[in-house]
């Protein structure tokens, strides 16, 4: 099902994915998959247009489904009350944030980071206060001493990436203990993305950060969304999950921005997704290690660590010599686009990001089209 892609069809699609280069690049770059909507979306959706009803959104039984999911597969038991949709994670994030977080106080993040987590604080009137990830050799971890510097010198809020993008760590229980310990010494909102967490990989869990910081007596709030593991991103549609009791509605202005096909794929995907995720996650399983092959065989000057979790890869191309750009190399000598690894943070030079959430097929070629554009630089 997930190997079955054809690039022609593909490139009749008109998301950002498909137009935003000529078509002679094979784009690998925004967090869109190649694949099919998952069966029970995509007969939800034409239910939906088949009785007309695509009018203004309600919520209607969209937190439900959430909580419904959240206790199947994590074990946390949510408050369907305390869940308001928003129309996509990084506006709900800025609500929060406008909400919640003290005018005259930086917010802290840890790049490498995805974009909007530098842009979106500034929209709503902040300051960012990076504390980078820490690279090992066996891959990133978080500055815990760093946070807690950020966090004790009057950071008083923290925006959480878990599952990270780029890097694709899924933070540990003893990883997310030390957080809300932290945050609740000092003080601190923790707001956490969660939007990956449903495409968490063998090998590693999903812990949600809401139900750790209650046990550490700390202020949380989770932003999430179906959209990602689903690759309904357009239809805009996510959730505010707050265990803070600060935050008391998320306002009609917001939710009424999302829209209503969001919240029928979201109720189907909560609800009807399950054997679907399982298979697509399979899939994803397979990808990770094999573009790991692909990569031995065809540029073994990158470093890349698998993620843990979703179907993005973050690769070290400093040791090729492309400068602190190798996506421009890629793009005008292999036709191949992928992301800057600048745009995720300083601490990105000489890094892209890659999405492999296609064929194994299509990979081939994204991988293949790359060593070219080294070898004919």
């Amino acid at each position: 099902m997930f190997d079955d892609l054809s690039l022609p069809a593909l490139h009749q699609r008109t998301s950002a994915k498909w137009s935003v280069f000529p078509p002679d690049v094979l784009p690998a770059w925004v967090a869109e998959m190649d694949f099919p909507l998952a069966p029970p979306v995509k007969a939800a959706l034409h239910d939906a247009i088949e009785r007309d009803d695509i009018g203004y959104p309600r919520e209607g039984d969209l937190p439900l489904a959430f909580a419904e999911f959240a206790l199947r597969h994590w074990g946390w038991s949510v408050d369907p009350s305390r869940v308001w949709m928003v129309p996509d994670v990084m506006i709900g994030i800025g609500e929060v944030l406008r909400q919640l977080s003290p005018l005259d106080a930086p917010i802290v993040i840890n790049s490498p980071v995805y974009p909007p987590f530098f842009g979106v604080p500034v929209e709503v009137g902040r300051q960012t206060l990076d504390v980078p990830l820490i690279r090992h050799v066996d891959g990133w971890q978080l500055d815990l001493e760093g946070l807690e510097r950020a966090f004790a010198g009057g950071a008083k809020t923290y925006l959480l990436c878990n599952p990270h993008n780029p890097v694709g760590r899924a933070f540990t229980r003893m990883e997310l203990d030390a957080i809300a310990a932290l945050a609740a010494r000092y003080g601190v909102l923790v707001v956490s993305d969660e939007i990956h967490a449903p495409l968490v990989l063998p090998g590693a869990t999903h812990i949600p950060f809401a139900p750790v910081a209650e046990a550490h007596g700390a202020e949380a709030v989770v932003v999430t969304s179906h959209s990602k593991t689903f690759n309904v991103a357009g239809l805009k549609c996510a959730l505010v999950i707050s265990a803070s009791p600060r935050l008391r509605s998320i306002p009609n202005e917001v939710r009424y921005r999302s829209g209503i096909l969001g919240v029928v794929s979201g109720i189907a995907a909560f609800r009807h997704g399950d054997a679907w995720r399982k298979t697509l996650i399979a899939h994803l399983d397979r990808q990770r290690h094999f573009l790991a092959e692909l990569l031995a065989e065809h540029l073994p000057l990158v470093r890349y660590d698998p993620p843990e979790a979703s179907y993005l890869a973050w690769l070290d191309c400093t040791a090729l010599g492309l400068g602190p750009d190798p996506n421009l190399v890629f793009l005008e000598a292999g036709r191949v686009g992928v992301n800057r690894g600048r745009d995720f943070g300083a601490i990105g030079s000489g890094f892209v990001r890659v999405n492999f959430g296609t064929s194994a097929a299509i990979l081939t070629e994204i991988v293949e089209r790359m060593a070219r554009a080294v070898r004919t630089r």
